[in-house]
């Protein structure tokens, strides 16, 4: 592991870490030893969290911000389809415009709503399940993690069965916006997929404006006709980050979770007998190895902070799966255990007025699809080599080749 933990730029008792290093993770000792040290650490993209107390209050700051046109422009995208979908995000308002913005989105996330999406989840991770145990060997995310949340995604949305192969193209790619700091051919496939899911969902409301149904586009489609201040732009904005959210991030949830797994089959074999603890093996996975392992803020204006002079438009990186594991807030923390349960409620979902709306249906879907396969499937063990997705960013495997015992 090339992750680097010393003086570096920094002075005194404040580390610094190279998350650009090939390589670089937030979950191990040299992440663990930057946490003893200090409660934030320097780096190549700016400051670090690496405590849960000060992750967690910071993330609560009205001082700091999304800022998404300085997070654009930062990496180098000053227009496009990025930009033009980036900067007027829900996430990167605040205030009236946001709680409006937010109250249109929650009619996807309401507990009835939930509820009867329940069933739904529960019969489709059976029948995944039941496919995997037939055969010797998978690619777990294409055989089960990319399936499950894309069908639930467009069960709730309306987009019909035809047509997911051609979505998940976009929707994996859009969950990439994170990480275009590293280049390549980030950018143009963040940019396609874009372009390809914006015209797709104007097609699609269309269609639920001439025929409405019982799903999210219909009702918000309804909300538009209702309300004049909504534009077609900003309606189209809302289900791409919609479809962004409630795609890619479970799908990497899930392959890490079997990651976390394959590291402690006696907690799978214990879960396979207990399917009560479901709910808990879910926070418990979430707490380990979540899928949203950095959350970043800017500073909206100079202030101080334990003693730190913050200066306007620093990039603040809270480090969630380091402050997840913080031995001060979490007993035995570095230690992946389903049977402790944990009260400090989870990071990865944000904190205050920007906490996840999505996070009770991310939850719903690993409470079925994790007591589904291992009841039916003897322990996960990794069946070949496979990368990773940059840990800044949505974070987890790009391929999971799996057999189970």
């Amino acid at each position: 592991m090339s992750t680097t933990v010393d003086s570096g730029p920094s002075s005194g008792d404040v580390p610094f870490l190279d998350v650009t290093a090939p390589g670089f993770g937030f979950g191990t000792p040299e992440v663990a030893e930057a946490q003893a040290k200090n409660w934030y650490a320097e780096s190549p993209v700016g400051l670090l969290v690496l405590r849960y107390a000060e992750g967690h209050a910071l993330l609560r700051d009205q001082r700091l911000d999304h800022n998404g046109k300085r997070f654009m422009e930062m990496n180098g995208v000053t227009g496009g389809p990025i930009h033009d979908w980036f900067v007027p995000m829900i996430m990167n308002h605040d205030g009236a415009h946001h709680r409006r913005l937010r109250g249109l989105v929650s009619k996807a996330f309401t507990p009835k709503m939930i509820a009867g999406l329940r069933p739904f989840v529960q019969a489709r991770a059976k029948e995944l399940a039941e496919e995997l145990a037939a055969a010797a060997e998978c690619e777990f995310i294409g055989d089960f993690a990319n399936p499950l949340p894309l069908a639930v995604m467009s069960e709730m949305l309306g987009v019909p069965s035809e047509d997911h192969d051609v979505f998940h193209t976009w929707t994996t790619d859009v969950g990439l916006v994170f990480s275009i700091a590293l280049g390549g051919d980030v950018v143009a496939r963040v940019e396609s997929a874009l372009v390809g899911l914006g015209e797709y969902i104007d097609a699609l409301m269309a269609r639920k404006k001439a025929a409405p149904a019982g799903d999210l586009i219909s009702a918000l489609v309804a909300a538009q006709q209702d309300d004049p201040l909504i534009s077609t732009e900003e309606l189209r904005n809302l289900i791409i980050t919609t479809v962004f959210a409630a795609h890619d991030t479970t799908r990497h949830q899930l392959a890490n979770a079997m990651v976390a797994f394959a590291g402690h089959p006696d907690q799978w074999r214990l879960l396979g007998s207990r399917p009560d603890l479901a709910d808990q093996a879910v926070d418990e996975v979430m707490r380990w190895l979540p899928s949203s392992p950095t959350i970043y803020r800017f500073a909206a204006q100079d202030f101080e902070y334990q003693g730190l002079q913050i200066t306007k438009d620093t990039f603040l990186t809270v480090c969630v799966t380091a402050a997840q594991r913080d031995p001060r807030v979490f007993r035995d923390g570095a230690k992946f255990d389903i049977t402790v349960p944990r009260e400090a409620p989870l990071l990865q979902f944000g904190a205050g007025p920007h906490h996840c709306l999505g996070i009770a249906l991310a939850k719903a879907e690993l409470a079925e699809a994790l007591p589904a396969l291992a009841t039916r499937l003897g322990p996960p063990s990794v069946a070949g080599p496979f990368t990773w997705r940059p840990p800044i960013g949505i974070y987890g495997p790009n391929t999971l080749p799996l057999r189970f015992g």
